[in-house]
């Protein structure tokens, strides 16, 4: 029994370390897309995102799928880093949903000079090949 025990604690303490691993990883994606935004770089931010024509965005206007699709609407919607602004993520929640998901929940900032604006998201992560990526984003 003494040995169960043991080797229970060693699961639970490798699981949680997987997770705190997997959390990490995510947290910095979202600091990575932040500062490539704060660069003006539309590119860079996307990066985060599955580059996929099944990757979901839901914004204001609807649904798009595509990565292609969502980087045309950022640089149609963000035509110049006036519009860009400076972006601050606020998370709420990070949460595992399995081995290979995970739920984000969090709220958007920009400061610009022609005016701030913000709402929330949630982001759907998978691991794809290794990768986390982001394959759903609803932001308002």
């Amino acid at each position: 029994m003494k040995y169960f025990l043991v080797l229970l604690s060693f699961c639970s303490v490798m699981g949680s370390q997987a997770q705190s691993k997997n959390e990490t990883t995510i947290r910095n994606i979202l600091n990575e897309q932040t500062g490539a935004w704060n660069k003006g770089d539309i590119n860079g931010f996307m990066k985060g995102y599955w580059e996929n024509d099944s990757l979901m965005f839901i914004g204001k206007t609807g649904i798009t799928y595509g990565w292609t699709n969502t980087l045309n609407n950022y640089k149609k919607g963000y035509p110049d880093t006036a519009a860009m602004g400076k972006l601050t993520f606020t998370l709420f929640s990070v949460k595992r949903l399995s081995k290979r998901h995970y739920h984000v929940v969090g709220k958007w900032f920009l400061k610009r000079s022609i005016g701030d604006v913000g709402g929330h998201y949630t982001l759907l992560f998978q691991k794809i090949n290794g990768r986390w990526v982001i394959i759903a984003d609803h932001s308002s």
